[in-house]
C-alpha cells in the first residue's frame, strides 16, 4: 500500500481514449405512495427528471474525474438524446469529435423509474430501454477508426467498454486493439456478456465479472465461489486472449488478479453498504487504466480500482468519484489517518474530498496548551459553523517563542491527542511558524474562527479568506477561562 500512496502523492494527468457503447441514463424520480386502481402496480407521480451519461460515456467521466484528458469514439443516433449526451460530455471537458451521429439508429436510452415511498431513500422500480443492437455499417466503422487513428498519438491508455449494443463488433475491436498495440498504447477492456471473447485477443488487460467469465469460458463455479476457486476462469481467459493480465471482479470478495508468469493474487475489498451497483464496472476499469497510466504495479492498480468501485456502489446512479476521494479512502485503509493528527499534505487530501461532497471547511488555530472550558467553547462554536473543523496547532518551538520559557506545559503530541479526542475537532495540523498563514493559504477555509479578543482586524488570514469568498467569525470568550489564569491558579496552590 505504501507504493500506491506514493504514486497517488505524485499523480499526474494522463491521456485516454474510450471506445464503446455510449448511452444516456434517464432517471425519472417521483412519489410511489399508492397502487393503480386498474392493476396491482405502483403509480409513480413524477417530480423531476435527470439525464446523465451512461455506458462508455460514464467511463469517460470517471477517467476525467481522475484527471484524465479524454476523447471518445462511438456512435449515437442523430436525435435529441444524442445531442444531450454530447453536451453533457463536453461540459465535463471530454472531447466528442469521435462520436458519430447515425440517423439509422437511436441513441441508447435507459429510462429508470425511481420511486420514493414513505420518505425512504429512492428505489428503482422499473427500467425501459430504447436501443438498437444492429452491427455498425462499414462506413460508420471506417469513419470511427479513422478518427481513432488520428487521436492515437501521445496517448497513455485506450479503454474499450462493450455493452453488446452493436458498436464493438469483432472488426472494430480487433482493429482498435491492433492499432493501439502497434502504437505502444495499452488497451483495457470491460467485456460484454458474450460467449466468445476472441475479438478482445491481444488487449493488455480484461476485467470481466465472475458471471461474464463463466459464460465466456464455459467453466462454471458454485454460487459462493471464493477467489481461489475462480483461478481457473482467469487462466482460461489469459491463455485464450494472450493478455498481460486478467482481473476478475468478484463483488464483495474483491478482485482476482492473474498476470502472465505470476501467481494469482486475491485483492480483498471492504464490506460496504451497497446502495446501487450501477456504474461500478465502469469505475473499476477507469481506475485500473488510470493507475497503470501513472506507473502503478498491477496489484496496486487493482487495489486502487477496488477502492474506486467500492465508493461508486455507495451512491445512487452513475456518479464519477473524484481522485481525491479515492486517495482519502486509501489513506484511511492504510491506517495513515489514525486519530486526527494530519500532515498538511494529508489534510489537503481530506479537505478536497470533503469539498467534492459540498462540505464547508472551518479553520481555527492556537497553542491549546492547557485545555480548558474556554477552549472547548471556542471549538464547539467553530464546529457549528460548518461540516469539518481543522485546528492549526503551534508546535513546541513556536509556543516557546510566543509564550516564553516554561511553555508549553504539554508537548505537541499530547496537545494534538487531547484536541483529537474532542468530537468537535475533525483534524489537527501542526505548524512551526509564528502565524498559521501557510496553513490558511493551503487549506483555503470557508470559515476562519478566532476568539473575540483578537478583534476583526487582528485575525491572521482575514484578508486572504475574505478574498476567496470565505468569512471570519469571532467567538466571545468565556470569562475567567484562560491558560494563563489556569497556570497561575496551579502555581498559587503549589506555593
Amino acid at each position: 500500500m505504501d507504493t500506491l500512496l506514493r504514486h497517488l502523492d505524485a499523480w499526474r494527468p494522463f491521456r485516454a481514449l474510450v471506445v464503446g457503447d455510449f448511452m444516456l441514463d434517464e432517471l425519472v424520480y417521483g412519489d410511489a405512495e399508492r397502487l393503480s386502481a386498474d392493476a396491482p402496480v405502483p403509480v409513480l407521480l413524477v417530480r423531476r427528471i435527470e439525464r446523465n451519461p451512461g455506458g462508455a460515456a460514464s467511463l469517460a467521466l470517471d477517467l476525467a474525474a481522475m484527471q484524465g484528458s479524454v476523447a471518445v469514439f462511438g456512435v449515437t443516433g442523430d436525435d435529441a438524446e444524442g445531442r444531450a449526451l454530447r453536451e453533457a460530455l463536453r461540459r465535463a471537458g471530454v472531447e466528442t469529435d469521435g462520436l458519430i451521429a447515425d440517423p439509422m439508429r437511436p441513441t441508447t436510452l435507459k429510462r429508470n423509474l425511481v420511486g420514493l415511498a414513505q420518505q425512504r431513500h429512492p428505489q428503482k422500480m422499473f427500467r425501459v430501454d430504447h436501443e438498437s443492437r444492429e452491427p455498425l455499417g462499414s462506413d460508420a466503422r471506417r469513419r470511427l477508426l479513422a478518427a481513432f487513428d488520428a487521436a492515437l498519438t501521445s496517448v497513455d491508455v485506450v479503454c474499450i467498454e462493450d455493452y453488446d449494443k452493436g458498436v464493438c463488433d469483432e472488426a472494430l475491436c480487433r482493429e482498435a486493439i491492433r492499432r493501439a498495440v502497434a502504437s505502444g498504447v495499452p488497451v483495457f477492456v470491460d467485456p460484454a456478456r458474450i460467449a466468445d471473447y476472441s475479438k478482445y485477443a491481444g488487449a493488455t488487460a480484461i476485467t470481466p465479472n465472475r458471471n461474464e467469465a463463466e459464460f465466456a469460458t464455459g467453466f462454471p463455479t458454485d454460487g459462493a465461489a471464493s477467489p481461489e476457486q475462480c483461478v481457473h476462469l482467469a487462466h482460461g481467459l489469459l491463455g485464450r486472449l494472450s493478455c498481460e493480465a486478467v482481473v476478475l471482479t468478484l463483488d464483495r470478495q474483491g478482485a482476482l488478479l492473474l498476470e502472465r508468469d505470476a501467481p494469482p493474487l486475491s485483492v480483498p475489498t471492504l464490506a460496504r453498504q451497497v446502495y446501487d451497483v450501477t456504474g461500478a464496472g465502469d469505475m473499476f476499469l477507469a481506475a485500473l487504466a488510470a493507475a497503470r497510466a501513472n506507473g502503478c504495479s498491477w496489484p496496486d492498480a487493482v487495489r486502487f480500482a477496488n477502492a474506486a468501485a467500492g465508493l461508486e456502489v455507495e451512491v445512487f446512479g452513475t456518479q464519477p468519484i473524484p481522485l481525491r476521494r479515492i486517495h482519502h479512502e486509501l489513506l484511511l485503509r492504510a491506517g495513515a489517518l489514525v486519530g486526527k493528527a494530519r500532515s498538511l499534505e494529508q489534510v489537503g487530501v481530506e479537505v478536497a474530498a470533503r469539498r467534492d461532497q459540498g462540505q464547508t471547511i472551518v479553520f481555527t488555530n492556537g497553542c491549546f496548551d492547557v485545555l480548558h472550558a474556554g477552549h472547548v467553547t471556542l471549538l464547539d462554536r467553530a464546529a457549528e459553523m460548518g461540516d469539518f473543523l481543522i485546528v492549526g496547532l503551534n508546535d513546541d518551538e513556536s509556543v516557546r517563542r510566543l509564550k516564553g520559557e516554561g511553555r508549553p506545559v504539554n508537548g505537541q503530541d499530547d496537545r494534538a491527542r487531547v484536541l483529537g479526542a474532542l468530537e468537535a475537532v475533525g483534524a489537527v495540523v501542526l505548524f512551526s511558524e509564528d502565524t498559521p498563514m501557510r496553513l490558511i493559504e493551503a487549506i483555503r477555509p470557508d470559515v476562519l474562527v478566532k476568539g473575540a479578543d483578537w478583534g476583526r482586524d487582528g485575525v491572521v488570514g482575514r484578508e486572504f479568506v475574505e478574498s476567496i469568498g470565505g468569512r471570519v467569525e469571532l467567538v466571545d470568550l468565556v470569562e475567567g477561562r484562560s491558560t494563563t489564569a489556569t497556570l497561575e491558579r496551579i502555581r498559587g496552590r503549589d506555593g
